[in-house]
């Protein structure tokens, strides 16, 4: 009753349409990002890859050229091999700086694990899978290094070139001489035969420059994404006894998360609510010693005291009860899982969009998971985003129930683990893993973030 009661004071969170969103926001965000930490960090990245792409080109190339010569002596096949524990460091760089540039999370591949002996050794090395993906991604790493290398310089460090030409003109202005032999200044730029040699023409080059400045982001982002597609495809897990070796760490996470649940609630069961019972049970005892002794003079006034105290502590009791059950089962998930994040939303300290299409109910199980990661995002994004504002969203698609928190904060936000135990946002994809869930998280530095749970809708 007393929480259905606190369910009809929480207002009404409304949704504005797409094409209602002030514009506002959008231009501001467009101007500001060139300037970003996202923008040069991805400069950074493209930059960086065609050193990166050279290297592992000529590590794969050489390791397996040479590799091939020495075959038919004893040293060509443990070369190659022994070339496998290389391409896998270089393909741990490229995903490292992938994670760290472009917020970019895939998974490490499953480890080296050689036969017995040495020629078990030289036979894994030869027959390991994830190595021989680290080398093709190597050998086409420098056709996209030299792409977004050449696109990030061009359109960032061209674009300045162009900016800054009327001062280029001014001190330097070059003769060019045409046909007939007639010379003029024609500045530091020209197309062919138009000369940029008017101030009218140099403000139009200026211009030019300022629109490829705030485009250039845009560009190199979208020539960066081949990069990630051949980041995910070779670089992360795929095969069959990844995917057992995966199933086997969630159940262990899953079996232990239950271990502590249970821990918990028993912990604050005998601390607390089994405490306040005996306390209870104590005091009435004692209030019926005072009532119910008969030939002797009544305390009322003391048994009324006892009385009161013990009323206290039943009512402190059930609302500790209460509280477990909610840990439990949140009670608000009883009406479905659209008003409950609903109540989420509008419990927030940031301002939040919420977006829900969900033609059908998920199963309570799935409902649950739903809730408690919505939850734990916006908490997320209340304390260490430092956002102005957030949209949550709950949609249904082809199967899979995807809860998505975006929020317009610092970014860095990160799924790592501390000695071994899941917290934060490392529990969540954990509690995912049990339902075969995942948790995908893009969080630049300088922003946005974008925190995707995607679970099937029936467990």
């Amino acid at each position: 009753m007393l929480d259905n009661v606190a369910m009809s004071r929480v207002p009404p969170v409304t949704v504005p349409p797409a094409g209602l969103r002030p514009a506002g926001g959008a231009v501001t965000r467009f101007l500001r990002t060139p300037f970003t930490r996202r923008s040069w960090a991805e400069f950074g990245y493209a930059t960086a890859a065609l050193p990166l792409g050279i290297a592992g080109f000529v590590f794969v190339v050489a390791s397996l050229y040479v590799g091939v010569l020495l075959a038919i002596t004893f040293f060509g096949l443990p070369l190659i091999a022994a070339s496998s524990y290389g391409a896998r460091g270089l393909g741990a760089v490229n995903r490292g700086a992938a994670r760290r540039l472009l917020g970019l999370r895939v998974a490490a591949p499953a480890r080296f694990v050689p036969k017995p002996g040495f020629l078990g050794w030289i036979q894994s090395g030869l027959r390991d899978a994830v190595a021989w993906r680290a080398r093709a991604y190597l050998l086409l790493k420098l056709p996209t290094g030299i792409l977004s290398f050449c696109t990030a310089v061009t359109f960032r460090l061209g674009s300045l070139i162009y900016i800054f030409s009327p001062l280029l003109w001014k001190v330097d202005p070059s003769s060019c001489t045409e046909g007939h032999g007639q010379v003029h200044p024609c500045g530091a730029i020209n197309y062919g035969s138009f000369y940029f040699d008017t101030w009218p023409k140099i403000l139009l080059l200026t211009a030019q420059g300022l629109v490829l400045w705030w485009l250039a982001p845009w560009i190199v982002r979208a020539v960066l994404q081949l990069d990630q597609l051949l980041i995910r495809g070779l670089l992360g897990p795929v095969s069959l006894s990844e995917r057992v070796q995966d199933l086997e760490e969630t159940r262990a996470h899953a079996v232990d998360d239950a271990a502590a649940r249970l821990r918990r609630i028993e912990r604050d069961l005998h601390d607390g609510t089994q405490a306040q019972l005996v306390a209870l049970a104590m005091k009435l005892g004692m209030a019926k010693e005072k009532l119910g002794t008969a030939g002797q003079d009544l305390d009322i006034d003391r048994a009324r005291e006892l009385i009161d105290t013990a009323h206290l502590s039943a009512k402190e009791a059930i609302t500790e009860l209460r509280d477990l059950a909610r840990g439990i089962h949140p009670p608000v998930l009883d009406t479905g899982l659209e008003p409950a994040l609903a109540t989420l939303a509008a419990r927030s300290t940031v301002p939040v969009e919420l977006v829900v299409d969900l033609p059908q109910r998920p199963s309570p199980a799935i409902e649950t998971i739903a809730y408690y990661c919505a939850a734990e995002l916006l908490t997320n994004v209340a304390k260490h985003s430092h956002a102005r504002h957030a949209t949550l969203e709950a949609v249904h698609v082809e199967g899979l129930l995807r809860v998505r928190v975006t929020d317009d904060g610092t970014g860095g936000a990160r799924a790592d683990r501390d000695d071994g135990h899941a917290s934060g946002l490392a529990g969540l994809a954990d509690r995912l893993r049990t339902v075969d869930g995942q948790l995908t998280i893009s969080s630049p530095r300088g922003g946005p973030t974008v925190v995707t749970a995607e679970l099937p809708s029936h467990a």
